[in-house]
């Protein structure tokens, strides 16, 4: 089942034909509550107090009508079994169960119709809703046993990148994990049905790209200007001039808020660790090994690293790897012998403090 699929129903007849018969209070607290007002620009649902204020009720008085309309509702559902069988076909296909805003996005292609489709899920006990909660977003179930299953999907997932440390397509993550998530699942699980556990985590996003990582890293979803800079770095593998990574920071796929500058951009990569300066106005990532410091720290690393006194061409070569700057500069710094000093062979040792 895919888009070609998609079947067309009049939602607002089908809501009205539910209605019909009722109270006309209950009918405008229902109307109210889901927003099922396609005369105004923008359906806003009302709370249970704000309705109960209108009418000199308490917020209890107008759930209690609610709830006797959708008693009386419920009787002509059957009048109506279509619409409502094509509900479960979809929920199936989906392993029985979709995050709430997907599953609006695939039964209708109408902003305005949604609040409609919220209706009928709603009206229907077939369909079960989980609210939102702080580690998941809100999706529907037609079996209220797959909460465990699912929870368990996805904390296999996290789990799994945690310990990787990196994103990944869903079919490759799929294809990782699958054997594991057989266990777990009531039912032979698919792509469709793991993607619908990966898009209810609020732990677990997609980027642009198409990966999959937790919604924490940089990789995923991209913060500021520092976390771009360093994504631009990573994606060219080579050290930078901080004009050409602003240039670059907006070929990236992710969103910008805000038009880039370069001085932002610069200001990011001086007073962040993760960037060394490796020549003039030339920028590494210090995960590549690169030293942090002037060009005098660099030889101390050196030097240290070596455990001999060196000659001034090891050294040169030895910096040279870290550092876009003439050996001209090097030698210069050798020369301080408050930090260098020369032995009887030219080698070049640190001055002991």
């Amino acid at each position: 089942m895919g888009k070609g699929y998609f079947m067309k129903f009049n939602y607002q007849k089908i809501c009205s034909d539910l209605l019909k018969g009722l109270a006309p209070r209950t009918v405008d607290v229902i109307k109210r509550r889901f927003g099922l007002n396609l005369s105004k620009e923008k359906q806003k649902k009302e709370t249970l107090e704000a309705i109960g204020k209108s009418y000199g009720l308490t917020r209890e008085r107008i759930r209690q009508i609610e709830k006797e309309g959708f008693f009386e509702a419920r009787k002509k559902i059957k009048e109506h079994q279509d619409v409502f069988d094509y509900f479960k076909k979809v929920f199936k296909f989906f392993g029985g169960f979709k995050k709430e805003e997907a599953l609006l996005d695939y039964l209708t292609e109408e902003e305005k119709l949604r609040n409609y489709v919220l209706f009928l899920l709603t009206v229907n006990d077939d369909f079960q809703k989980f609210s939102e909660s702080e580690n998941l977003h809100s999706f529907w179930v037609i079996d209220k046993s797959l909460l465990l299953p699912v929870e368990k999907v996805i904390k296999q997932t996290i789990n799994f990148l945690k310990k990787e440390g990196k994103p990944f397509k869903e079919a490759k993550l799929f294809e990782f994990l699958k054997e594991d998530l057989l266990e777990v699942f009531p039912q032979k699980i698919n792509k469709n049905i793991f993607q619908s556990c990966l898009e209810i985590s609020k732990e677990i996003q997609k980027n642009p790209l198409g990966l999959y990582g937790l919604t924490t890293w940089l990789e995923i979803n991209p913060k500021g200007i520092k976390d771009r800079a360093y994504l631009v770095l990573k994606r060219e593998k080579t050290p930078l001039h901080f004009k050409q990574i602003a240039s670059l920071i907006e070929t990236l796929p992710f969103p910008c808020p805000k038009k880039v500058h370069t001085a932002t951009v610069h200001n990011e990569l001086i007073k962040n660790d993760n960037f060394v300066l490796v020549g003039r106005g030339l920028y590494a990532l210090k995960e590549w090994g690169y030293t942090s410091g002037v060009v005098k720290d660099v030889i101390i690393k050196v030097l240290k690293e070596a455990k001999r006194p060196l000659s001034k061409r090891e050294i040169s070569e030895r910096v040279l790897k870290e550092r876009f700057v003439k050996e001209n500069t090097i030698f210069l710094n050798l020369n301080d012998k408050n930090y260098f000093l020369k032995d009887e062979k030219g080698r070049y040792k640190i001055r002991e403090a």
